[in-house]
């Protein structure tokens, strides 16, 4: 596949006229100008591809999501399949599923159903455990009853189900065995995240020094900042090991605290969609996990709270609320799609950049940063 004529904006910078030719599944050469004629001949013409001087940015990748198009990743199979299709048309080619509290044995089984999936998908980057390990103070939108401490047992029926795809799992420090837990899931190669928690800026700093490196949706579900009590958020931005998932609905977080973050971690700042069964779909009544939901106008509630229970974002709208909402630099605002969530995964060898060597995903975007055509693994998606 040859792409040319293309406005290319990763982590790396912006480039005009740009083009790259793809080989298999990895981008083979990348360049500028003319230099794509001297191989349109080697490529058929059905795969020379003029992006008309439409942006060109690597496939995004999200971190932390629960479905889309109707359907939740809880419920496996072709729900999944259906959901997944849904935010690849949006520009995300990447994605860790995530799951919310349920009881054990069913957390057993979603994650077999995933790991299964993940070792014929790619695009699949194993699992994501939001819960059980949650605090009650902060579950939002997970079941009570469904939340437990972090035991040494209950953590190793986790890690065998996964088989090694439980990619991030997100732990509330201040749980018995929470610290421990941390050092054994790192150990096993799981990125552990803090989050749905009530610990301030000791407790948060403690999990990071164990080894936490991900914030579960800054701001959500967790103390905020107060000037005699900094909180989490205040311990991640000051960890230079730490990223920070933010939610950039327009509903989660404000833009003009999405604009105060960047400022101080442009780095380290994560797009996630949390993204739950009604995005890509109509208002109305749902559930996540087992407990019921209410959209209006796109937004999620626990029904008959002010919960909120996820989103109904897409990563190619939360790209566009960064640029035209927050006025993140578009550099940045992809960064936090892209070269940010893959070394919070520490995929960014591979992942997140237009250069030669990497996976071919790719998405083109019109004047107003929608997907337009995707492209993962050197396939075209959309």
């Amino acid at each position: 596949m040859l792409v040319h004529g293309a406005r290319k904006l990763d982590a790396d910078g912006i480039v005009d006229d740009f083009w790259m030719l793809v080989v298999g599944d990895t981008i083979a050469t990348t360049g500028t100008s003319d230099g794509w004629r001297a191989l349109a001949p080697s490529v058929a013409a059905a795969d020379r591809i003029d992006a008309r001087g439409h942006w060109l940015t690597p496939g995004f990748i999200d971190l932390h999501g629960h479905g889309a198009g109707g359907a939740s990743y809880d419920d496996g199979g072709e729900a999944i399949g259906a959901a997944l299709a849904v935010h690849r048309a949006h520009g995300t080619t990447r994605s860790v599923l995530s799951l919310v509290a349920n009881p054990l044995d069913q957390l057993v089984g979603s994650l077999r159903v995933i790991a299964e999936l993940a070792s014929s998908d790619p695009l699949i980057l194993g699992s994501h455990l939001e819960g059980p390990f949650l605090s009650p103070l902060h579950r939002g939108a997970h079941e009570l009853v469904h939340l437990v401490a972090p035991e040494p047992a209950a953590v190793e029926a986790l890690l065998q189900a996964s088989a090694g795809t439980l990619r991030q799992i997100t732990v509330a420090p201040e749980l018995p065995d929470a610290l421990d837990a941390i050092d054994r899931l790192v150990a096993a190669g799981v990125v552990v995240a803090i989050g749905h928690t009530d610990a301030g800026l000791d407790l948060a700093k403690q999990a990071f020094d164990r080894g936490a490196t991900v914030l579960t949706h800054a701001f959500n579900a967790m103390r905020g900042i107060h000037h005699r009590a900094p909180g989490p958020v205040v311990a991640a931005l000051d960890d230079p090991r730490v990223a920070l998932e933010l939610i950039l609905d327009g509903v989660h977080v404000h833009a003009e605290v999405v604009r105060l973050s960047f400022l101080a971690a442009p780095h380290r700042i994560v797009f996630v969609s949390d993204a739950m069964a009604a995005t890509g779909a109509r208002d109305g009544q749902y559930t996540l996990g087992s407990l019921d939901v209410t959209v209006t106008h796109g937004e999620a509630l626990l029904s008959g709270t002010e919960t909120l229970a996820g989103s109904t974002l897409t990563q190619d709208a939360a790209l566009r609320n960064a640029i035209e909402l927050a006025r993140i630099d578009p550099v940045l605002a992809v960064r936090a799609l892209t070269a940010s969530p893959a070394r919070a995964l520490g995929l960014d060898g591979r992942l997140g950049y237009l250069r030669p060597g990497y996976a071919a995903d790719a998405v083109l975007l019109d004047e107003q940063w929608r997907a337009t055509s995707v492209f993962a693994n050197g396939t075209r998606l959309v």
